[in-house]
């Protein structure tokens, strides 16, 4: 895979379970030590090399514009996209197509925390992979997805939040990727799920499935979804 200079930072969505916190700002822009959760990422990002960023709002997504601006006093180029209906996430990455054109890119969604030496990995891997997913062990698969992986790490099957018991994996999708433009062929035949959405993890089973190299990446150090207020609370006691 080519050098890595661009990402894509999903921060369309309200968050619900943040209830109040979340009454006049999009979730990303909630502040975990201090600084909203998108400028932890952004800077994480930026010390792996990224400087080209295209942020997708969409709930309160003049909060997103007026406080990050063009990228200018932070050194990085920031553009701008809408995701005006709320159907998925593998239809937020359509949006990213022209951005993306031919280059690689990493995505992120806006409510992940990871310790930035993460970033450094994922942007230095492999000429033959086509995509790649982060993983965590021992989280609630419930939650999120399950990833299936051979021994070599490589991706297998994955499920979009199994009931509780349901699945026999002990990887959890960990919300960081890096993409090949090859993932939009993927998402262009998407169907919705049975929630009803456009899913990105279905985009990236079946380019697995469809004989492309998808790798795994199992992340060090700190992990955190800021899915609730309970989480919020927790890191910001740490």
């Amino acid at each position: 895979m080519p050098k890595i200079d661009k990402a894509v930072l999903l921060a369309a969505g309200r968050g619900t379970r943040m209830r109040e916190l979340t009454a006049d700002l999009p979730k990303p822009m909630i502040k975990v030590r201090g600084k909203p959760i998108l400028l932890h990422i952004i800077e994480g990002l930026q010390t792996a090399g990224i400087k080209n960023f295209l942020i997708i709002v969409g709930y309160h997504g003049e909060t997103v514009r007026e406080y990050f601006g063009d990228g200018t006093c932070f050194g990085l180029q920031f553009n701008y996209a809408t995701q005006t209906i709320q159907d998925g996430t593998g239809r937020v990455v359509e949006l990213a197509r022209d951005f993306a054109a031919n280059s690689p890119f990493i995505l992120n969604y806006g409510d992940i925390l990871v310790d930035p030496a993460n970033y450094k990995r994922i942007v230095d891997l492999a000429d033959d992979v086509e995509a790649i997913i982060s993983v965590k062990r021992g989280e609630d698969l419930s939650k999120g997805g399950a990833v299936f992986l051979n021994d070599q790490m490589d991706l297998v099957d994955l499920r979009e939040k199994s009931k509780p018991g349901e699945s026999t994996s002990e990887w959890y999708n960990a919300g960081l990727y890096a993409f090949l433009p090859s993932i939009f062929e993927f998402t262009a035949k998407l169907q919705p799920s049975p929630r009803g959405e456009y899913e990105l993890t279905d985009a990236i089973r079946d380019l697995a499935q469809s004989g492309k190299k998808v790798k795994a990446l199992e992340l060090i150090g700190e992990w955190a979804d800021v899915r609730d207020p309970e989480i919020l609370a927790r890191l910001n006691r740490l």
